[in-house]
């Protein structure tokens, strides 16, 4: 397969249109006034008179083909019987060769964005994904000759790229133990990748990104509810968890201080009864219903 050189834009420079339209007047009033003048002396003309005066009409009226204009953050795509001639990007009023195919190229950013894509993520897990992306044409040359139509080019390469970029990424790094960032986690990271993957992408159209972004990420409606179960037994562990530490810490502060300033002497039955006593309360999800002992610890 031959690899084809990328088309590259140059800048044509045309003609104001100003001065050939005033041209373009003075020479039919001039042509008009020459035929009343002949006329009106000699009204029966020879044809060959005629001939060149029709020409001379035709000429001029094709002439007027020749003109164009370029609006704000708009191009012109020039392309003389096949040939690829320049681009204008200068706003104004031209002239150029009337056989000239002048093709519209927008330079403004277009915003887009994607569909909804349901695919399995690193964990093969399936989760819903879409993206927003601003974009604009970069090499008008590349956007029209380079590919067929940049706008539905835009639109796979997004949904690839989207593809893409899930299957590399788990949703959600509390579940999953590998190093690679999660699309939860690590939002700054994955949207900067996404960009760079869409640029590289976008490339061969002449097209560059300017901002590309998540807009939906969510678990596949099939395990959406099991997913949030999941959640919420994660959270519960790990609320658990730091009640429990804050607890130990808490106990050992008391024994600490009750051995320190003498207040009782605890053996180490006694240790682990009041241990066992301020770990209940501290760990426990209710208010503590207090019992009082008028015995001994040992009756």
């Amino acid at each position: 397969m031959t690899t084809r050189t990328p088309s590259q834009e140059r800048t044509f420079n045309a003609i104001n249109g100003w001065l050939p339209l005033l041209g373009t007047f003075a020479a039919w009033a001039a042509l008009i006034a020459y035929l009343i003048v002949q006329v009106s002396h000699e009204p029966e003309r020879h044809p060959l008179f005629w001939v060149v005066f029709g020409l001379s009409i035709l000429v001029s009226l094709i002439s007027l083909f020749g003109y164009f204009l370029v609006n704000p953050n708009t191009s012109r795509v020039l392309v003389l019987f096949g040939k690829y001639r320049g681009s204008v990007r200068t706003d104004g009023f031209f002239w150029t060769n009337p056989f000239t195919i002048k093709h519209k190229v927008s330079l403004k950013a277009h915003n887009i964005a994607s569909e909804k894509i349901k695919v399995n993520d690193l964990s093969a897990n399936p989760i819903e994904i879409g993206a927003v992306v601003v974009w604009q044409v970069n090499d008008t040359a590349q956007a029209s000759f380079d590919v067929e139509n940049y706008f539905e080019y835009v639109d796979v390469q997004i949904e690839a790229a989207v593809r893409t970029l899930a299957k590399e990424h788990p949703y959600d790094d509390r579940f999953d133990d590998s190093d690679v960032p999660s699309l939860r986690g690590d939002t700054e990271g994955v949207t900067q990748k996404l960009q760079n993957m869409l640029q590289e992408r976008l490339e061969r159209a002449g097209l560059a990104v300017i901002e590309a972004r998540i807009s939906h990420l969510a678990y596949a409606p099939e395990i959406a509810s099991a997913m949030l179960q999941r959640q919420q037994a994660s959270a519960v562990i790990a609320a658990r968890k730091l009640i429990v530490e804050g607890a130990v810490t808490m106990v050992e502060d008391a024994l600490e201080q009750l051995s320190a300033r003498e207040v009782v002497e605890l053996d180490a039955e006694r240790r682990a009864t009041l241990v066992g006593n301020l770990l209940v309360v501290l760990c426990g999800g209710q208010a503590p219903t207090p019992v009082l002992n008028t015995g001994s610890l040992y009756n």
